[in-house]
C-alpha cells in the first residue's frame, strides 16, 4: 500500500516519474507522432485515458487475480482500453488516427504501463490508482506537448497548423532525427532543472 498522499502521487507521475523525461521509456511515440502539435496532445490523451483506466481496472480486480497470471490479465486489460481508445479515434478523430492509427495501437505494448498496473494498481485501491494512472498519463501528454510543440514550430512555423512566424523553417525538426534531437535537448533540460531547484535525480536514475 502506497503511503503518499494522492496529490504527491499525481505529482510524481508528472515530475519525478515523467515517463519520457525522467524514466525515458515509451520513447516510440515521443519520435513517430510529435511532428505536429495535435497529433502529439491527440496520443498524450488517448495513453493518459488507457493507463488511467487500466490502473482503475486493475485494482478493482486485484483481490480476484491470481498471482501466477496476472502478466497475461494484466495485458488483457490494456489490449481491451487500447482497443476502445483506437475505435473512438477511427470514429470521431479521423483526420489525425489517419496519420498516427498504428501508433494507437501500439499503446499495448508500453512499459509504463504494464510496470504501473504491476507495482502500484495491483496493491492500491481505487482512488489511489486512478491519480496514479491520471498523474503518470498527464506526464505523457505534458512531454508529447512540449516536444510536438517545438517541432512543428521549428519545423514549420506553425502551431496545431496555424502559421505563427513567417521564416524558412528547419526541416531537420520534422524528421525523426529532429524528434530525437527535440527529446534529447528537452530531457536534458528539465532535468536540469529538477536538479538545479529540486534536487532531483537525472532521467534513468
Amino acid at each position: 500500500m502506497d503511503t503518499r498522499s494522492n496529490f504527491q502521487i499525481f505529482l510524481d507521475g508528472i515530475i519525478a516519474d515523467n515517463t519520457i523525461f525522467k524514466l525515458a521509456i515509451s520513447l516510440c511515440p515521443a519520435i513517430a507522432v510529435t511532428s505536429a502539435l495535435k497529433n502529439g496532445v491527440m496520443m498524450g490523451v488517448a495513453v493518459m485515458f488507457v493507463q488511467t483506466m487500466v490502473n482503475l481496472t486493475i485494482s478493482l480486480m486485484r483481490n480476484f487475480i491470481h498471482p501466477r497470471i496476472r502478466i497475461p490479465i494484466f495485458m488483457l486489460v490494456i489490449s481491451a482500453w487500447v482497443t476502445v481508445t483506437d475505435l473512438t479515434m477511427a470514429a470521431f478523430a479521423r483526420d489525425v488516427y489517419a496519420e498516427m492509427g498504428l501508433y494507437v495501437q501500439l499503446i499495448v505494448a508500453f512499459a509504463s504501463i504494464l510496470a504501473h498496473a504491476e507495482t502500484f494498481a495491483s496493491k492500491n485501491t481505487a482512488i489511489p490508482s486512478v491519480v496514479d494512472g491520471f498523474g503518470m498519463g498527464m506526464g505523457f501528454l505534458f512531454a508529447l506537448s512540449c516536444i510536438s510543440f517545438f517541432r512543428e514550430l521549428l519545423g514549420k512555423g506553425t502551431v496545431w497548423g496555424l502559421e505563427i512566424v513567417n521564416f524558412k523553417p528547419m526541416l531537420l525538426m520534422i524528421l525523426p532525427a529532429g524528434g530525437f534531437l527535440a527529446v534529447g535537448v528537452l530531457m536534458a533540460f528539465f532535468n536540469w532543472i529538477g536538479m538545479r531547484f529540486f534536487g532531483g535525480k537525472a532521467a534513468g536514475h
